[in-house]
């Protein structure tokens, strides 16, 4: 991969000043005006990570949302989330069985936005089940956890799309993309970020109590906050949700990505400051985005 265009004088802090600045495009008046998105992820051994993008999406404003899961898990997730639409798929080992893949393609040419990898547990099968899905979509694209090992084996594979994805991934995720190490990522992670962004043409968000958000073309940013207790378990299935919602709404892939991570981080302040730093929980973040968003206005 080249060697960033980027220096740490180059990125540039979000603020809010820096998002009144860069509103987003306003709410449609119906579910359908305010964007369709599909959820595509989950497990037997993780059957609530779908549940929590999707409750942060329609925080922030999506319309519609889909759950497409593992069948096991669809009983439980409707009472949880009763506004979501719900695409059960048959269970391989576990897993969504990639067999299931036309069925999902189907279900992609009717939304705006695909969320694909949030509580996806195997790497291998993770591969498989995207290889079957992603060259046949043009939708916009939010890439999460696991669902960036496609990029490690298809560095090209998002080419196709309209405008780029976002790629929302740990160190270690955005490590394995890279073909780096974790220590590279702590050592300079605008560095690796604009790498993966050039070559898989994608926007990077990644980071947990300090964010790096890096475009295609060399744009960088840095969100600072939030917390050690965003470092809970789920916390980064409902900030894929929280991009993927805004995406929904029409904001552009990097606009989206620097809304959601301090959005994110701006939620687990909240929730600090009226639990503790440490032991919230990832389903308590998304009841506080329209608070966030009100913040903004």
């Amino acid at each position: 991969m080249p060697d960033s265009p980027v220096s740490p004088g180059d990125v540039r802090v979000v603020t809010p000043t820096l998002l009144r600045d860069w509103p987003l495009p306003e709410p449609g008046e119906d579910k359908q005006s305010s964007g369709r998105l599909l959820v595509l992820g989950g497990s037997t051994r993780s059957p609530g990570a779908v549940r929590l993008a999707g409750e942060a999406a329609f925080r922030v404003g999506a319309g519609k949302v889909t759950l497409a899961t593992v069948e096991t898990a669809t009983a439980g997730l409707a009472p949880l989330l009763p506004e979501a639409a719900l695409l059960p798929l048959t269970t391989a080992g576990g897993s969504i069985d990639v067999e299931q893949a036309a069925s999902i393609v189907d279900e992609v040419s009717g939304v705006d936005v695909l969320l694909a990898g949030s509580g996806l547990v195997d790497a291998e099968h993770a591969v498989s089940l995207l290889e079957r899905v992603l060259p046949h979509t043009d939708a916009a694209l939010v890439l999460d956890a696991l669902g960036s090992a496609y990029l490690a084996e298809h560095p090209e594979g998002l080419w196709h799309l309209d405008g780029p994805a976002v790629l929302t991934a740990n160190p270690r995720e955005l490590a394995h993309v890279a073909g780096a190490s974790e220590d590279d990522v702590t050592r300079d992670p605008v560095g690796v970020a604009t790498r993966v962004a050039e070559q898989c043409h994608v926007v990077v968000l990644c980071g947990g109590t300090v964010k790096h958000l890096v475009t295609p073309e060399g744009e960088a940013w840095v969100v600072e906050g939030g917390g050690p207790g965003l470092a809970a378990s789920g916390s980064g299935d409902v900030q894929a949700g929280i991009v993927a919602g805004l995406l929904a709404r029409g904001a552009t892939p990097a606009q989206a990505a620097a809304w959601a991570g301090y959005i994110h981080a701006r939620c687990g302040e909240r929730l600090a400051a009226t639990i503790g730093p440490v032991g919230y929980l990832a389903r308590e973040l998304p009841a506080q985005v329209p608070a966030v968003l009100a913040e903004l206005a």
